[in-house]
């Protein structure tokens, strides 16, 4: 099917270079499969667009040759062409180098370029811990467990048994890269690609290791402890730099991602960094005022309630509240005043009530 590698890059066919160059960066971060969410089929679509588009002699020629000026004849691949074998007896070659792009990659992924070896940033994995209210004031420590790949503590990730010769690659000859060729509508097409005799490498060991076959990672299965502040929020996430999947040829490891959540307490409801909860109190205590206890997070605390106090009003006892994540001090704990009315009275009660009727209260 035709392409439109201007679609593709939602840029326009006037686009200038900066701009093709911007749509292709952003594209690619999107799409990289070694990015969660990443798509491999769309970022080799868009790494083929930008191939073409970003060389001024290969973007004049797909232009002059695109059908009706927008579409391409599906030119297939995913790197670097040459259009100058127009015509050949033998179809169409094409070939593919994706040495200009390694820098590109390397700055946005974390990967460094070794000879061929790409250094890539473990992988950050993810877990859950569940804690009470109470955790949330004073903080705690959690123990989770994890599954991760981590590097072979035997070969210290080479791959290679212990003492095991390196050698140059015979299939790479040391570069790390091959060469393939694969069939397109309009002929073979020749892709530089990794060498999956060598990883990348350029060598390889004589033996290989025993306890990780050779992969230079093992499946590790362990308990960390998670330290969590007094403060955190339900579903907040605390990053552990570093206890997530190895990476690889000496890149830093992910981080472990523990995303925590609070069990509510039916005694109290959190607003940011306070705690409301209600109080009921009698008409008189309302009236003549009174000293009412108010069960805080740090134990029982008296309050007191002014004469005249009305239904519905606040009252603030300071520092009770959540500890402030980021900083010094707590919040408060908000106590809203609700007064009780009877709904049956002793005939005493309903006398002195009348009686205060009659005095216009």
């Amino acid at each position: 099917m035709a392409k439109d590698y201007y679609e593709i890059l939602g840029v326009s066919r006037d686009a200038s270079e900066a701009e093709i160059k911007k749509a292709y960066r952003k594209l690619a971060h999107k799409y990289h499969p070694d990015k969660d969410g990443g798509d491999e089929e769309k970022f080799k679509e868009v790494n083929e667009a930008y191939a073409v588009l970003s060389d001024a002699k290969k973007r004049a020629q797909y232009d002059q040759f695109g059908s009706a000026g927008a579409q391409a004849g599906g030119f297939g691949g995913a790197g670097g062409f040459d259009f100058s074998q127009f015509g050949g007896a033998g179809g169409v070659h094409f070939e593919t180098d994706f040495g200009d792009l390694s820098d590109l990659f390397g700055s946005m992924f974390g990967g460094q370029d070794m000879g061929g070896r790409r250094a890539r940033r473990g992988r950050d994995i993810q877990t859950e811990v569940t804690i009470d209210f109470g955790d949330v004031i004073k903080g705690t420590k959690k123990d989770v467990f994890i599954r991760r790949r981590a590097t072979c503590q035997t070969c210290g990730g080479t791959g290679g048994k212990p003492g095991a010769k390196e050698e140059t690659c015979t299939k790479c000859g040391g570069k790390g890269r091959i060469q393939r060729t694969v069939q397109s509508m309009l002929g073979p097409i020749m892709q530089t690609v990794t060498c999956d005799a060598c990883n990348g490498r350029g060598t390889v060991y004589s033996e290989k290791c025993e306890t990780c076959k050779g992969e230079g990672i093992v499946v590790e299965e362990k308990t960390t402890s998670v330290d969590i502040p007094a403060g955190i929020n339900d579903g907040q996430t605390i990053a552990l730099a570093g206890q997530g999947d190895a990476g690889t040829y000496g890149a830093p490891a992910g981080d472990l991602l523990v995303t925590v959540h609070v069990t509510p307490d039916p005694r109290w409801t959190r607003d940011d960094d306070n705690i409301v909860t209600t109080q009921t109190i009698t008409f008189s205590q309302a009236v003549l005022g009174d000293k009412i206890a108010v069960e805080t997070v740090d134990g029982s605390v008296k309050m007191k309630i002014p004469a005249g106090t009305q239904s519905g009003e606040v009252f603030r006892i300071r520092g009770k509240g959540v500890p402030h994540l980021r900083g010094f001090g707590r919040g408060d704990h908000l106590v809203k005043v609700v007064i009780n009315v009877p709904k049956k009275v002793t005939r005493a009660q309903k006398k002195l009530l009348e009686k205060l009727r009659e005095e216009g209260l």
